[in-house]
């Protein structure tokens, strides 16, 4: 049988309010009556039953996080963000993964909402209206991490998207390129998809370089959509001279296209990613990026939400965190 807070109180001789009062860390208890409650916790082996503890202050100290792709780089290391804060914060979390399907996720979220969670993290995914009809019925604090909500009523931890992808064109333009292709996401992601590629027509625009839907494929993130999309353009008449492709994934799969076609990076096509995951810096060469600070995404959410949890000020409820462009060789 499982030892329960009554065999500690009676093998050390108090009440069982004074063994709840030594496991909650209250303050009100003699040094001399602490010592002995948790030398017996020690002996018999007890563990505190969170079910029951959580039942009684009301709280679990658990925090739920739905990502979208767990097998993802990026997302592994805003997680560990996340946990390095609720660790320093007391909070235990639990991770689920969605397949990038919607139907799933809104299960997900329901299903940690039913267990009570003291918090939710929603990371990485588009937030639709079928989001928003639960999260409005939660009655615990909700953060997002890596994406936004388009009506602004729930807060959010992420990257301006347009503008980092600007940036990034930007580059391939100021080094005298006017062939400049993209390997966007899916373009029914309002962030990461769209925002991007609106991104990269709006530094074509300003530097007044006709757009070229010739320059443009839309890919999903991974691998096998950017080596497909690249040697689309490469079978081109007028082949690109740069490469902008929305996840460092897709980068390097188009890194390889071009190599197995013949040609050199930088000096034939330059070719530029985005996240600036593991992954940039072991291809060869060596990938030109634009970093999002996804430690941080992670970490600045998991405090924001705590924030929530414990009702404490806060002055922005819309952080946007900088990105930065890695140069590397992959780019001249």
């Amino acid at each position: 049988m499982p030892v329960t807070i009554y065999d500690v109180a009676r093998e050390s001789g108090v009440s069982m309010a004074t063994v709840s009062r030594v496991v909650n860390g209250n303050p009100n208890v003699k040094p001399s009556t602490r010592k002995k409650v948790l030398e017996t916790i020690e002996k018999l082996g007890y563990r505190p039953n969170a079910v029951a503890r959580g039942l009684a202050s009301k709280k679990t100290t658990t925090v739920g996080i739905v990502i979208p792709d767990i097998s993802n780089a990026f997302f592994a290391e805003v997680v560990r963000g996340i946990e390095d804060i609720a660790s320093m914060y007391h909070y235990n979390i639990i991770l689920s993964s969605s397949d990038k399907k919607v139907e799933k996720e809104l299960s997900l979220i329901n299903t940690l909402l039913e267990k009570q969670v003291d918090g939710l993290l929603f990371m990485g995914a588009e937030v639709t209206n079928d989001h928003l009809e639960i999260f409005k019925t939660s009655t615990v604090p909700i953060v997002l991490a890596a994406t936004k909500d388009p009506s602004k009523m729930f807060p959010s931890v992420d990257i301006d998207h347009f503008q980092a992808a600007k940036d990034a064109v930007n580059a391939f333009i100021q080094g005298g390129h006017r062939k400049i292709a993209i390997i966007t996401g899916p373009l029914t992601d309002p962030l990461t998809g769209l925002d991007r590629f609106n991104g990269y027509k709006a530094a074509l625009e300003e530097a007044n370089i006709p757009f070229d839907e010739q320059y443009v494929r839309v890919g999903d993130y991974h691998y096998e959509s950017g080596l497909e999309a690249m040697n689309d353009f490469l079978s081109l008449a007028e082949k690109p001279t740069a490469l902008f492709a929305a996840s460092d994934e897709m980068a390097v799969a188009a890194i390889h296209a071009i190599q197995d076609n013949g040609l050199q990076v930088p000096q034939d096509i330059e070719v530029r990613g985005f996240d600036n995951i593991p992954i940039s810096s072991m291809v060869r060469p060596l990938l030109s990026t634009v970093a999002q600070p996804q430690y941080d995404i992670g970490a600045v959410a998991m405090r924001f939400l705590t924030k929530h949890m414990n009702e404490e000020p806060i002055t922005d409820q819309f952080v946007i965190l900088q990105h930065q462009l890695i140069n590397r060789q992959s780019t001249k």
